[in-house]
């Protein structure tokens, strides 16, 4: 790794973890519209705050800007849109909606053909927009011959679903957290020269560092990322994986996002971690 790239990805992951510890110190103080507008009940029923949210998206969308052009931009406004459409979610869900039946990808789908558009739907639709303004942003040009659409449609389509997979897991204490550190690792990794690598390193510091400086908080149950913090970090993703990867690799990738989005609306993810002694330990690790 070339030395101008190391220095782009240390500064990516510091910028993260200290914009994020910062946001976390400060917004509580102020929170947009009141602390209780914020406050949930997780699984346990324990009343916990959704400010850990728009803290990761921030401090993500701030480590992402080091990277190269054009992946810096391309991930900011990842983040930031995501965050923002998952906001909505988060904050103007309609009483009643869940227990209709709009749950999930394909509850909200299926509102949205009765003609009720749940925020859960309008939060797909904008994941799809954030998705193709990335895959805009990050082509070599205007998408105009069949296969450069192909390329273009397959890029947003990885970065809209990577956002929506990684609020799956947003279901126990750092779980999501943990899983965006793992899989930006994952996304770092490679031989020295690998081009690939070199482009996909700064925004996977930048996943890592947002996920770092809000675990603490997360992992003891007093706030979790909501929408707004699991969308961003996994738009996040999302786009480090169409700089890590080509065409081949990003379809691998979209395939697996696919497979397991389509898996949750059957099986349960919290059932099939707690039914593995491995992953189960992994999944508590941290936890009091």
């Amino acid at each position: 790794m070339s030395a101008a790239a190391a220095a782009r990805t240390a500064a990516a992951g510091v910028v993260a973890v200290r914009a994020g510890r910062a946001l976390a110190r400060r917004l509580p103080r102020h929170p947009p519209g009141g602390a209780a507008r914020w406050e949930r009940r997780n699984h346990r029923g324990d009343v916990v705050t959704l400010l850990e949210g728009p803290v990761a998206a921030l401090a993500a969308g701030a480590g992402s800007l080091p990277a190269a052009p054009p992946w810096g931009r391309a991930a900011a406004v990842a983040t930031l849109g995501a965050g923002a459409f998952g906001a909505v979610d988060d904050l103007a869900e309609r009483r009643g909606d869940r227990e209709a039946g709009a749950r999930g990808l394909a509850g909200h789908l299926a509102a949205l053909r009765r003609g009720r558009l749940t925020t859960g739907a309008l939060k797909v639709l904008g994941l799809g927009a954030t998705g193709a303004a990335c895959a805009v942003l990050t082509a070599p040009r205007s998408p105009r011959r069949p296969g450069e659409l192909v390329d273009a449609a397959l890029a947003a389509a990885l970065v809209a679903g990577s956002a929506n997979l990684l609020n799956l897991f947003d279901l126990r204490p750092g779980r999501a957290a943990k899983l965006t550190v793992v899989v930006a690792a994952s996304l770092a990794a490679g031989a020295p020269g690998s081009s690939g690598a070199a482009r996909a390193r700064p925004l996977a510091a930048a996943a890592a560092g947002s996920a770092v400086a809000v675990l603490p908080d997360d992992l003891a149950g007093r706030s979790m990322l909501g929408d707004t913090g699991a969308n961003a970090l996994g738009a996040l993703l999302g786009v480090a994986c169409l700089a890590r990867w080509g065409r081949a690799g990003r379809v691998a990738a979209l395939v697996v996002v696919t497979t397991l989005t389509l898996a949750s609306e059957r099986v349960s993810f919290s059932r099939v971690i707690e039914a593995s002694p491995l992953l189960r330990e992994l999944d508590r690790l941290g936890r009091p």
